[in-house]
């Protein structure tokens, strides 16, 4: 398989898990009725966010759907080029970037179909001594991926970054 193609795989892997398990929770799952997994900590619970992360704008009347389709897809469009663009050999920053490109597209397809983004996986941390973001806000897998990747992308960073072989290095 082109290298370059194994990391378009690899997104179209995470919006495929993504899809199939929104639709597994929509089906599966009574809206805002939680259903234990490991109790005191991990809930299935429907939701449906019209928002972005935390809900932000989620009250903004409408118009947020079609601002987060379209900024969906411009970094989608960009990661893809921005993929294109790597060299062969990289491995960590393509496969980063392959996570956040199949998490954008997960919930973008959602704000098209549906106007709002589907999520199930609630967390709790009781053993936190404050109570900010606990329970954390509902997600799914394609924000699992998104954060992932963001990790590794900020990892990366510290970790001095991917660097391409100088020729004179090459056998």
């Amino acid at each position: 398989m082109n290298r370059t193609l194994r990391w378009y795989a690899v997104s179209a892997v995470v919006l495929l898990a993504d899809q199939i398990t929104k639709v597994a929770a929509a089906e599966g799952l009574e809206f805002g009725r939680p259903v234990t997994v490991v109790a005191d900590y991990l809930y299935f619970t429907l939701a449906h966010n019209p928002g972005a992360a935390f809900s932000i704008l989620a009250d903004a009347g409408g118009w947020q759907r079609w601002f987060f389709v379209t900024l969906g897809a411009v970094v989608a469009a960009a990661i893809s080029f921005w993929i294109l663009r790597m060299p062969r050999e990289w491995v960590w920053q393509p496969l980063a970037l392959a996570l956040v490109l199949g998490g954008a597209l997960g919930n973008v397809v959602d704000r098209l179909i549906y106007g709002y983004v589907i999520d199930f996986v609630q967390v709790y941390l009781p053993f936190l001594p404050w109570r900010l973001f606990n329970p954390w806000p509902a997600f799914n897998v394609a924000d699992a991926a998104i954060s992932v990747g963001a990790v590794m992308l900020v990892v990366d960073v510290f970790r001095g970054g991917e660097v391409p072989e100088r020729r004179e290095d090459r056998p």
